[in-house]
């Protein structure tokens, strides 16, 4: 027995044991190097006109045998000799296919297309074998070899017998273990399924004998109660696919392979509302298939949802979800990236530089804001619908990017418009805006129907400006987070200026005019001790009690200010939280009064006449009802209705 090269038997259990994190990769590692086999003899046929071959006659198979617990992988490529058995297999790490890339580095390419780099995949064998034998003949050679070992000490390497040029790899299987059961390998449909999981695209048929059930012949003499007889056969079937649906022109695709190909591979029975094809050639090669889902998976706002496009290497599966190729607020669309030139680890298993995933994540990311963009534009009820189903993950991400995603985001983004009476976006409201107004308004709530009804709404829809209705949790968030919309200036399209977006429900807007603002000024002067009394009546409720500015009929109704909206403090308020945090969540309320209001004269009167009890009636009351005009529960439903059953004595 020969010991291994490296004289290291902690590098080989290291090989065995600890590179590799999920065992069932060891078929795609065998068949990624029977792969790399039949490359190298068809890139002799090319290169070298005494070799006549077809590459139709070129094939890996994969077989078992339950009895004997194995399993055989078998190419017709280039083989081994002896010496090479040895160098190759003898000698861990040692890669001839990484060796053969940088010699024939030209010729990668749509012919040759070398997966191996490391030499350590055939090593992943003793994962799930107790014994791997080797049997391989040399294209040209008439003298076959066997490499045997148990991948413990060392290995033997003897004569052998093989009927033509190429390889057979034969698994041993291990015995079963109450963690481990090695049987599942041992079955048509497991081998199946591991070689369409990882190797589906392998440019070369994988086959496998599989059985099949068929009906007998109707016999001559058959009575008319005869009954069809069935039989089980087997036969050759090429498993895996060979061809990638992403490396076809798009041209030569149609919509339904494509739907086919999405519905079978991210498991949705809907076709995908967008499919976008991306092939990138330069400093890093790669072809990207993306999809966008007609509907929301079940999970998707679970914590259990994960994210990520799955990642192939030369067509080989290296990961099912690659999550960094994705950003969140992107994380609903499903696909696949493949590219020859990623730099992987030595166990394929993850990549060893995110430069190039991060290169790859930015383009497949404009890619897929330049597709949306035009969705959106060219058709508007398809796009409205994707919105309902992802527009509230989009809105997340811009809130929990800190408004860095906003230039990705801003143009996808859609929002009720309580002038239009439809969604529309940042750019459309700015389109549609008023003469001389610079400013996005916008209101919080539970509901279209409820704000638009809202006197802080009424008012500013009064004065010809649009308001944005936002009813879902994260809108305000998302609304802060963008904190401003950039347009074209007017006067030099090649600048931008900023629109900044304020809630309607916040602090004063600045839409009153100074003869209006003056009469207000004048009418809190005025009225100072009435409104000290108030607040005092509200015991705490509100920060102040002001005059209006704003046009409306209602005598009352809540504002805000400082950065907590009511609407953002009652979502707050439903989060865990802390003692400390306790009072953070409060906002800063304001009671602002209509001056012009016949309720406003009457307590203007009560104060006069000294009647306190009248003017705390009156402000609990006013208070009480911009709450409910709002959507906010009262503190004590019973105190107000008793304190509005005093004003019919």
């Amino acid at each position: 027995m020969k010991k291994f090269k490296t004289e290291s038997k902690k590098l080989l259990d290291l090989m065995i044991n600890s590179i590799y994190t999920n065992r069932e990769i060891f078929l795609r590692e065998l068949i990624s190097n029977a792969s790399d086999a039949v490359d190298k003899l068809y890139f002799k046929s090319l290169t070298d006109s005494d070799v006549q071959l077809s590459k139709d006659e070129l094939a890996i198979h994969v077989g078992f045998d339950e009895g004997a617990r194995t399993i055989t992988i078998s190419d017709n490529g280039i083989g081994m000799t002896k010496d090479e058995l040895d160098k190759n297999l003898g000698t861990i790490a040692h890669s001839d296919s990484q060796a053969f890339k940088t010699d024939n580095a030209e010729q990668q390419g749509d012919d040759i297309d070398i997966i191996g780099q490391f030499g350590v995949g055939f090593y992943s064998s003793f994962m799930v074998a107790s014994k791997v034998r080797v049997v391989s003949r040399a294209f040209g050679s008439d003298e076959a070899w066997a490499w045997e070992s148990d991948g413990v000490e060392g290995y033997t390497i003897a004569e052998a017998e093989r009927a033509e040029h190429g390889t057979d790899v034969i698994l041993a299987l291990k015995e079963n273990t109450d963690e481990d059961n090695y049987d599942t390998y041992l079955s048509e449909y497991g081998l199946k399924d591991l070689i369409k999981r990882y190797s589906n695209y392998v440019r070369y048929p994988i086959q496998m004998e599989v059985s099949k059930t068929r009906e007998k012949p109707k016999p001559e003499d058959a009575g008319d109660d005869y009954k069809p007889e069935y039989e089980t056969y087997t036969e050759t079937d090429t498993i895996n696919s060979m061809i990638p649906i992403w490396k076809r022109k798009k041209s030569d695709v149609t919509d339904e392979e494509y739907n086919e190909f999405y519905k079978t591979n991210f498991h949705d029975f809907a076709d995908p509302a967008r499919t976008v094809s991306l092939h990138a050639e330069g400093a890093l090669t790669y072809d990207a298939l993306l999809f966008v889902p007609s509907r929301a998976p079940y999970d998707l706002y679970s914590k259990d949802f994960k994210k990520g496009l799955a990642l192939y290497s030369s067509n080989v599966l290296i990961m099912d979800k690659c999550e960094d190729l994705l950003p969140d607020y992107f994380n609903f669309v499903r696909g696949i990236v493949d590219s020859q030139d990623l730099t992987l680890n030595i166990s394929r298993e993850t990549l060893q530089h995110n430069s190039q995933l991060k290169a790859i994540a930015r383009r497949v990311e404009k890619k897929i804001k330049s597709d949306l963009e035009n969705f959106l534009e060219k058709d508007r009820e398809g796009y409205e619908k994707f919105f309902e189903n992802f527009g509230r993950g989009m809105k997340y991400g811009l809130y929990t990017s800190y408004g860095t995603a906003k230039d990705v985001l801003g143009d996808l983004l859609l929002f009720y418009s309580a002038k239009q009476k439809k969604m529309i976006t940042f750019k459309e409201y700015v389109k549609a805006a008023a003469d001389g107004q610079e400013t996005i308004y916008y209101a919080t709530g539970d509901s279209v129907e409820r704000m638009a009804q809202l006197p802080i709404v009424t008012t500013v829809l009064a004065k010809g400006y649009d308001v944005l209705l936002c009813p879902e949790d994260v809108d305000e968030f998302c609304m802060m987070a963008m904190s401003d919309y950039a347009v074209p200036d007017a006067a030099d399209p090649d600048s931008l200026t900023a629109w900044p977006l304020k809630n309607v429900g916040g602090e004063n807007l600045g839409l009153e005019s100074d003869e209006e603002k003056k009469e207000a000024e004048e009418t809190a002067e005025s009225n100072k001790d009435l409104f000290e009394a108030m607040k005092s009546a509200l015991d705490g409720k509100v920060e102040k009690v002001a005059v209006s500015t704003r046009q409306t009929d209602a005598p009352a109704f809540i504002t805000t200010e400082g950065g907590v909206s009511l609407k953002m403090e009652k979502i707050l308020a439903g989060a865990p939280k802390s003692a400390e945090e306790e009072d953070a969540v409060k906002s800063h309320r304001v009671l602002e009064v209509n001056a012009k209001h016949p309720v406003f004269e009457v307590m203007q009167k009560a104060q006069e006449a000294g009647d306190d009890e009248k003017v705390k009636l009156y402000s609990g009351i006013l208070y009480d009802q911009a709450l409910l005009v709002e959507g906010i529960p009262l503190d004590d439903p019973v105190a107000y209705t008793e304190a509005v059953t005093k004003l019919m004595k």
